[in-house]
């Protein structure tokens, strides 16, 4: 072991995956959280194999299995005609890439990852602790311990990546995001409860999946449009509701009826581009941070998933310079696949014309078999340092 202890800003996905990986490698930790309490707005997620084999290994996993949903398949649909085009049947993922495929609220995710650190005495969270400067000498004072790592783990809008000369920087994507959590009695007829359905239209899309740990669905619907400064959502008022039937124009009226159905929040989308994830010496970030992504792949929570599991084992097996280029090394090369590929989606889902068509055409002559090996290699994906715990 090279390390000893760590500190961990941020109380998020990434850094309490973090937390328990290191303990996992014999590593304690201190998370520092500037929020009094862990809550989270209505919002789904979706957890592939290549994370949940990861949350397995920290001990998670089995407190989300019994909450969430195992999807038979990700539907691709047009909006304007219900119409199915084609599908992944992740249901299948057990077998195909390992393990499972689920769905469910970010807040029972969050729940699970609280409850494991509290239960592993080699974590302590401390709520309502905001670090203005993440560094060695201002945390000195709020650990009893010797910290030899810092990981910045605080989001998109990181304040602790400051610490990071050259660190990559938030920009705003083009794109809103409305999401709505709808009770059963609410959602449409058609939305089915064992998977997952984009539907797809001009400039626009929706998914839409069942929420078993909270009953219903959680819908999300994703279009371009103007940024709401540096907010991560907001409430939304008459002005964004006109704006979300004018991107929906023209779609199935039984969907877009369900939008008036539940209050829903406005996220304007950021991702963050190209810099420096570390300093060389003592100071790395992760997650949504530095490689904060558009939610075409549905992979964020995944993203963040593996980082801080991945952290954990290289920080475990080498000095911590060593480590954070390896880390960097191994990470970069399987964002920069992701990335192009959330690109080719959003091409994809939101394509409008002849192009539309077209694509509607070759998503017909595509079978289930074939679109599926093409996440092989994200899905099936084995996190380095698997084999160590």
């Amino acid at each position: 072991m090279t390390i000893a202890h760590a500190a961990i800003i941020g109380a998020g996905i990434s850094g309490l995956t973090a937390a328990l990986a290191l303990a996992r490698n014999g590593i304690s930790s201190e998370i520092f959280e500037q929020a009094e309490a862990l809550t989270e707005v209505g919002a789904g997620l979706q957890i592939s194999p290549n994370a949940s084999r990861c949350l397995a290994k920290v001990g998670v996993l089995a407190r989300l299995e019994g909450q969430w949903r195992e999807p038979k398949q990700v539907a691709l649909a047009s909006g304007l005609t219900l119409r199915e085009l084609a599908h992944v049947p992740v249901g299948e993922a057990r077998k195909r890439w390992g393990a499972p495929y689920g769905v469910l609220h970010r807040a029972t995710l969050q729940s699970a990852l609280r409850h494991a650190v509290a239960e592993e005495p080699l974590c302590t969270l401390h709520l309502g602790a905001r670090i203005d400067k993440a560094n060695q000498d201002n945390l000195a004072w709020q650990t009893a311990k010797q910290v030899d790592v810092i990981i910045c783990a605080d989001g998109v809008w990181s304040h602790s990546r400051r610490q990071i000369k050259g660190a990559p920087e938030a920009m705003f994507s083009g794109n809103l995001a409305w999401r709505f959590v709808l009770s059963s009695e609410d959602a449409p007829g058609f939305l089915k409860r064992d998977e997952v359905t984009a539907f797809m239209g001009p400039m626009a899309h929706l998914v839409a999946y069942p929420l078993r740990d909270v009953g219903g669905f959680n819908l999300v619907a994703i279009a371009a449009g103007a940024s709401a400064g540096e907010a991560w959502h907001t409430e939304v008022d008459s002005s964004w509701k006109t704006a979300l039937d004018r991107h929906f124009k023209g779609w199935v009226p039984e969907l877009t009826r369900s939008f008036s159905a539940a209050k829903p929040t406005f996220w304007p989308l950021y991702e963050v581009g190209e810099g420096n994830w570390h300093n060389g010496r003592d100071t790395i970030a992760i997650g949504d941070a530095v490689h904060a992504l558009m939610p075409f792949s549905a992979q964020g929570a995944a993203m963040a998933i593996e980082d801080g599991f991945e952290l954990a084992a290289f920080l475990s097996s080498m000095p911590v310079p060593q480590a954070f280029d390896a880390f960097v090394a191994h990470r970069k090369p399987r964002l920069t696949a992701l990335r192009k590929r959330t690109s080719f989606n959003k091409f994809a889902y939101h394509a409008a014309g002849p192009i539309r068509i077209g694509r509607d055409v070759v998503l017909k002559l595509r079978s289930a078999d074939s679109l599926a090996s093409e996440l092989d290699w994200l899905y099936g994906y084995k996190a380095y340092g698997l084999d160590r715990i």
